[in-house]
């Protein structure tokens, strides 16, 4: 093999091997970016349970709200029919 031949298999080969060490680079930052990426949703899934929690809680406090209201209207109903006069006939 002449020089001119052995000089450029060095360069592909150190080039190959340049080029091999910057592929693995940007596949490690790739790797922790995803990594970041799978943290964080991993942290508003955290954070969403929490507001389904709040949201069930809410929903268990209306219902209870709604059944008061149910029996305040009951109570006012009785009481109006005792104190009202009936309409009268015809009117």
């Amino acid at each position: 093999m002449s020089r001119d031949t052995k000089a450029i298999i060095g360069t592909v080969i150190g080039t190959g091997l340049v080029l091999a060490v910057l592929l693995s680079a940007q596949i490690a930052a790739v790797n922790g970016r995803i990594d970041d990426l799978i943290s964080r949703i991993d942290d508003l899934s955290g954070r969403i349970s929490g507001l389904e929690t709040d949201v069930r809680s809410m929903n268990a406090r209306l219902r209870a709200v709604e059944i008061a209201f149910g029996k305040l209207d009951q109570r006012l109903l009785t009481i109006e029919r005792a104190v009202l006069p009936a309409p009268a006939p015809g009117r």
